[in-house]
């Protein structure tokens, strides 16, 4: 017998010899189907503190489906992984914070893709938590409706996206946040919602006024739209007055591979642009695709912080990071950013209309 020959008998011998495997634990699951009061959703990553957005009677909600249990989409080879989530009838946010020696007090809220027909909180959220947390950010995972449950994503899920920054900033003191850096990003078609958050507040907060968050502000200190879907300035839409008050903005989007999502983070852009809004930072990527998109090898593209390959696509959350740093969201809490200043200086001195010397 070769010594190759018998090396392959004692493989075989071994793996014969191996006990079966166990079976993978804490596995996360939904809450209950059936309850007497409004489905309660449960944490999708371990130590997560999840809050319900709205009261169950609130004319928010629809009474009827509140009590539906979600129903979690689980990776076929990542055990304990949650690629997307469904039938979402009760919205909720879940949060994650970070270590008291490192807080910074700031907090991003993640607002996944999914076309409107899921929710993909594996790759575009729960992801995030570990690559911030390194950075001292806090993570706060909106799960928000959809429209294949029956919703209107230019109004539900946005005042999910928009109640879910009140929420978070109402409970900044027993979290530790800092309430003046509180953001939101979107992916795809949750980008569609944090565009709409970051121009839509004033309209927002009139609606909620007197409930029990009181005058708690839903302005996001900034927002952050990834290969968005049509943002409130697509030019099939009415566009909305800019705030005076508006935050700043980091887009970053494939580009030629991805053109309809390019068309629309540029848009956005240019009405911020023409505005003379500060600190709109813009990426287009000159190779890259849209998350899920076929590629030539029988694979589809990965979004969220997935490397796609090396290309520099792959490295955007970088550049998010020299972005948000540069505005000071990364100092000690309670300290003033350069944003809320460049904001401030913005209200008080407008530039002159675009085209205008």
């Amino acid at each position: 017998m070769t010594l190759l020959a018998l090396f392959a008998v004692v493989l075989s011998a071994t793996a014969q010899s191996l006990p079966p495997l166990p079976a993978p634990q804490a596995i996360p699951k939904p809450g209950p189907a059936a309850t007497d009061g409004a489905y309660v959703p449960q944490a999708i990553r371990p130590g997560g503190v999840v809050i319900p957005l709205f009261p169950p009677n609130s004319p928010f909600l629809k009474v009827e489906r509140v009590k539906e249990a979600e129903v979690y989409n689980m990776s076929q080879v990542v055990p304990a992984r949650i690629a997307s989530i469904v039938n979402i009838h009760n919205p909720s946010i879940e949060v994650h914070r970070v270590e008291r020696g490192i807080n910074t007090g700031a907090v991003i809220i993640l607002v996944a893709g999914g076309g409107h027909r899921t929710l993909n909180v594996g790759g575009e959220a729960a992801d995030f938590i570990p690559f911030f947390y390194n950075y001292g950010i806090n993570c706060v995972i909106l799960r928000n409706r959809l429209r294949a449950d029956g919703y209107n994503a230019q109004t539900d899920a946005v005042y999910d996206a928009q109640q879910a920054i009140r929420m978070v900033r109402a409970y900044a003191k027993e979290f530790d946040f800092d309430p003046n850096k509180i953001g939101i990003i979107g992916f795809s078609a949750g980008a569609e919602l944090t565009s709409a958050a970051a121009v839509e507040y004033e309209a927002f907060d009139q609606k909620v006024k007197g409930d029990a968050l009181g005058n708690v502000s839903s302005r996001p200190d900034w927002t952050g739209i990834i290969y968005p879907g049509p943002t409130p300035f697509a030019r099939n839409r009415t566009a909305p007055a800019i705030p005076k008050n508006v935050p700043p903005a980091f887009i970053a989007t494939p580009g030629s591979g991805d053109r309809v999502h390019a068309v629309w983070a540029m848009e956005y852009f240019d009405a911020m642009l023409k505005a003379g809004v500060p600190n709109i930072e813009m990426h287009v990527y000159g190779n890259g695709r849209h998350p899920g998109d076929p590629l030539p090898d029988g694979s589809r593209m990965s979004g969220g912080l997935t490397d796609r390959n090396g290309i520099p696509l792959g490295t955007w959350q970088y550049r998010f990071i020299d972005w948000y740093r540069d505005l000071g969201f990364l100092q000690k809490p309670g300290a003033e950013t350069k944003a809320a200043k460049d904001v401030a200086d913005f209200v008080a001195k407008p530039p002159r209309p675009f085209g205008q010397r």
